[in-house]
């Protein structure tokens, strides 16, 4: 079989490079020349473990080609996937002018039977529009199916999650769809991956009812952890309490500065437009939102409770991803504290394994990077830990607090343990864990507290 996967983002590089490995003939196509030529030399564009080896292995065997012809790419493959940006438009929802434009290539280019799968995380109904700009506007009188197949990649796992999904999801109108994309998918039928087959508008609608309810454990957790503060309880016994209950499940209840990247930021975003836009109120991914906005905030008052007033201050930045094993800083939480840090005063001195080279093309040029983590320690009156790479684990604590002017760290991921850090000497801060000073109950709250029972 071949196919064409148009776009070399993300989403797309991996589908591509994960078919070809199934034994499939795949043509990933951009109309970034650049970008194409990169991959045709063997450079891969974005940090993803593993994925160099794969895109390797399959040009090698033949089964992988980049290309900038969509036209040729089209009339050579049987299944088409669209796997192009739909940003954030100024008022939230999803911008499908590239997925419009690719419907109109597509329906000049068809010579024969297609499926036209939409790959990207799109609003519901744009199956239905693609199908009426193809049928609209192509040459002919051929016959096309749309189907809808959206992705749960997470960066850094992307390939695990590709090869050994949870589930596959496949919204289709024809049977005959349903059947060429289920053959398509045949390598997985051995680890029994459970198959969702449904309507197209399901289909989209299922991709962001998961990312929303996977921000609103972040966003419910982080609210816990703020409360635990309050009452002298620890936010990780809780989770693993919470956890432990299997209708809950322990995944995604990690406190912190809240969530961050190309996905959760955008779909929750739209999916309260898609509510709004059919007369309805999403109340609860409004307040995630909302709570996610307004922990970046108290993580801003934990620097300055520990730091006091940043004006004229240094402070070291360990992390600028929005998570570990990616290089993709759109939307990181450790992004928007360091300009907040700018903006009070504060100067900038940052650290990130893999995230540095797109900080450096975004942030200010106040900032000064650094070649590791005791490079940014030196001289600065606290350090902050934004991003919790394996590396930031084992710190040389010793060499840490010789190089900053003041023990002072604040653990906005929680990886070490206060007791610890108290025990090496530093005045440590991390998130619902009540740590600053070792207190309990703060009089109000056990006031407050004496009030309810």
């Amino acid at each position: 079989m071949n196919i064409c996967v148009i776009g070399t983002g993300y989403v797309g590089l991996v589908t591509g490079t994960c078919f070809a490995d199934f034994g499939v003939n795949v043509s990933c196509v951009d109309k970034d020349v650049e970008k194409i030529d990169m991959l045709k030399r063997g450079e891969i564009p974005i940090f993803e473990p593993g994925l160099k080896e794969l895109v390797d292995k399959n040009i090698n065997d033949n089964r992988l080609t980049f290309t900038t012809d969509l036209s040729e790419s089209i009339k050579k493959s049987l299944v088409i996937f669209i796997a192009v940006g739909t940003p954030p438009k100024g008022d939230g929802s999803a911008d499908l002018s590239y997925i419009e434009e690719v419907a109109r290539t597509i329906a000049r280019n068809l010579n024969g039977y297609k499926v036209i799968v939409t790959k990207s995380t799109v609003p519901v109904g744009t199956g239905s529009l693609i199908e009426g700009i193809i049928s609209k506007e192509q040459g002919g009188d051929h016959k096309f199916d749309v189907a809808s197949n959206p992705e749960f990649l997470r960066e850094g796992s992307a390939l695990e999650d590709f090869m050994r999904p949870n589930r596959v999801v496949i919204g289709a109108r024809s049977q005959q769809a349903i059947a060429i994309l289920k053959d398509l998918y045949s390598p997985l039928y051995l680890l029994e991956t459970p198959f969702v087959v449904t309507d197209i508008e399901t289909s989209e609608l299922i991709k962001y009812a998961s990312n929303a309810f996977l921000a609103t454990k972040i966003s419910f957790i982080n609210e816990m952890a703020n409360i635990c503060e309050r009452v002298g309880a620890d936010i990780h016994m809780v989770a693993k309490g919470m956890g432990l209950d299997q209708r809950i499940g322990p995944k995604f209840l990690h406190p912190g500065p809240g969530y961050g990247g190309s996905c959760f930021p955008k779909d929750t975003m739209a999916i309260t437009k898609i509510a709004r836009a059919h007369g309805y109120t999403f109340r609860i991914v409004e307040s995630v939102i909302e709570v996610n906005a307004r922990q970046r905030e108290l993580m801003i008052d934990k620097i300055k409770g520990l730091v006091g007033d940043l004006k004229g201050k240094r402070i070291g930045v360990l992390g600028l991803a929005f998570k570990p094993n990616t290089d993709d800083i759109r939307e990181s939480p450790a992004i928007d504290i360091v300009e907040r840090l700018l903006a009070e005063g504060a100067s900038i001195k940052a650290y990130d394994p893999a995230g540095m080279e797109h900080a450096r093309r975004s942030m200010s040029e106040d900032v000064a990077f650094c070649n590791d983590s005791y490079e940014v320690a030196e001289g600065c009156d606290a350090l902050v830990i934004l991003t919790e790479w394996n590396q930031f684990r084992k710190l040389d604590f010793k060499k840490i607090k010789s190089l900053l002017k003041s023990p002072k760290i604040i653990d906005l991921r929680n990886i070490y343990e206060p007791a610890m850090m108290a025990k090496l000497g530093f005045e440590y801060v991390s998130v619902g864990r009540g740590d600053k000073s070792g207190e309990k109950i703060p009089a109000t709250a056990a006031a407050a507290l004496r009030e309810t029972v």
